[in-house]
């Protein structure tokens, strides 16, 4: 059989790995983490539903709700 085809652990990605499987316990709220989730997590589903709802509201030619 083969030999030497062991791998070789990158240290970057080992340290990477680690950092995300203890992402919960390390995650801290700052004001760019508030205002990041405020953006993608609130303001943008909004925006698309209103996008989406106006475009059916005009494509079937309905009054629009407010």
């Amino acid at each position: 059989m083969g030999g030497g085809m062991e791998a070789n652990k990158n240290k970057f990605i080992e340290d990477w790995g680690s950092a995300r499987e203890t992402l919960e316990q390390n995650f801290r709220w700052t004001r760019r983490n508030f205002a990041l989730i405020g953006l993608f997590g609130i303001a943008v589903p909004i925006l698309v539903y209103k996008g989406i709802v106006k475009e059916f509201v005009i494509s079937i030619n309905l009054p629009p709700f407010s």
